[in-house]
């Protein structure tokens, strides 16, 4: 048996923008939090990233040329086209199949938790697939699963995410010395030749995080009334700190990265230095701090003032 805690829990409401409502710490009303990957996006070069997504949006058109018609009837200056023109542009994203690996990706991530729960793959698992789930179990089999998908609370940051897995492993470290101990562990199904940084960053800010129960807190998002009602609802300080665990014991140095790109049959791990991503993650912060400053344009002055005419 591989994995300790694999307990069900609720998914972590959220609010309008997809952020993870949670009840801080010391008590009181929900408060919104900001999801760890885009708080560390602002690090990211996204030249080659924003150059895919122009490239799959011109072949998805090129697909569908009958949603070039609706696009000449609309005015990229207009509030409400620049939303249509937005779903468009999704719309021709997913008719290109840019959409597929992501969806596969998640497939994968579903079927390593039968594989880490030591159970059998659903019976209608593609070859493929099945070829991919053991690559990804005799590359992960020293590993003990001791957590899988438990949501992060960052206080620090205020940031909240959901690291797929916490492993326990023993034996040759980065350097080839001996290391022992738990280690925050993501799964990745894509290339991972040019995401180090990132990587390395979002894993040390869930090694610095706290376990945040949200299922103490239970409520139906759908139930619109019943939602409202609850993001008003004022928590006593002992009652919301009860929610809050450390992690035990996971190494705030090191991270490993399971990469198993989708239909590959073979999977690679890496070790991830921590130490760079929390330095990177506290320069997120700085970043997103300045984005804040005002006074960096200033309306041009001709002539005189009054003051100067004195």
């Amino acid at each position: 048996m591989r994995i300790v805690d694999l307990t069900p829990t609720p998914t972590v409401p959220r609010d309008g923008w997809d952020r993870p409502l949670v009840i801080p710490k010391q008590g009181g009303k929900p408060v919104p939090l900001t999801r760890t990957t885009t708080y560390i996006d602002c690090i990211e070069d996204k030249t080659a990233l924003s150059g895919w997504k122009s490239r799959m949006t011109l072949v998805g058109a090129a697909k569908r040329p009958s949603l070039l018609d609706v696009v000449k009837q609309l005015d990229p200056e207009d509030a409400a086209d620049k939303r249509r023109l937005n779903a468009l542009a999704e719309q021709a994203m997913d008719i290109s199949g840019a959409n597929e690996k992501r969806e596969k990706g998640t497939h994968l991530h579903t079927l390593s938790e039968y594989a880490d729960r030591g159970e059998p793959l659903p019976a209608s698992t593609a070859v493929r697939d099945q070829l991919d789930m053991a690559a990804y179990m005799g590359a992960t089999v020293e590993f003990d699963v001791k957590a899988v998908e438990k949501f992060v609370v960052v206080p620090e940051l205020g940031t909240g995410g959901t690291p797929d897995r916490i492993l326990e492993y023993a034996g040759p470290g980065p350097d080839g010395e001996p290391i022992e101990g738990r280690f925050i562990g993501d799964l990745k199904t894509g290339s991972v030749q040019y995401g180090g940084l990132k990587m390395a960053t979002q894993l040390a800010v869930y090694s610095r995080g706290e376990l945040y129960d949200y299922s103490r807190f239970p409520v139906d998002p759908a139930d619109k009334k019943a939602f409202a009602a609850w993001k008003k609802r004022e928590v006593p300080a002992d009652e919301a700190a009860q929610a809050y665990n450390a992690l035990p014991g996971v190494s705030q140095k090191w991270g490993i990265i399971i990469n198993l790109p989708a239909g590959s049959a073979e999977c690679t791990l890496y070790w991830v230095d921590l130490e760079i991503g929390w330095a990177a993650a506290k320069l997120a912060r700085e970043i997103r701090a300045m984005r804040s400053t005002k006074g960096a344009m200033r309306p041009w002055v001709t002539g005189l003032t009054d003051s100067k005419v004195a």
